[in-house]
């Protein structure tokens, strides 16, 4: 799969958004939670630079929450038997996503602050 061409490992990533769309369901919830965001940029109209700041904090959630789930799919395909250490890389991970979720809630509080 190395040194592959450009189109082929877009088509993979593009893939992986696919399956996270499928069968995660808390991917879902911050792809819509992303797109109120974006609404919201739309009726406050902020500076530029509010775009770019909820654009890179809406990115990190979502990177944050491909990378859970892709640890829970390698976890459970590795040992699908409940394991204390399994469930801490999983546990550990879910908190990746639970403080990339607190620094957009803070992102967003600070922007109608700053509109305020």
């Amino acid at each position: 799969m190395k040194n592959q061409g450009f189109a082929r490992r877009l088509r993979y990533a593009a893939l992986g958004l696919t399956w996270a769309w499928r069968r995660e369901n808390s991917f879902r919830i911050q792809v819509m939670a992303a797109g109120f965001a974006g609404a919201a940029l739309l009726i406050l109209r902020p500076p530029p630079i509010w775009w770019a700041i909820v654009a890179l904090t809406i990115a990190v959630v979502l990177a944050a929450e491909l990378f859970n789930a892709a640890i829970e799919a390698l976890s459970d395909h590795l040992h699908p038997d409940l394991h204390p250490e399994i469930r801490a890389v999983k546990d550990i991970a879910a908190a990746a996503v639970l403080c990339a979720s607190a620094g957009a809630l803070i992102v967003g509080v600070s922007l109608i602050i700053s509109l305020l």
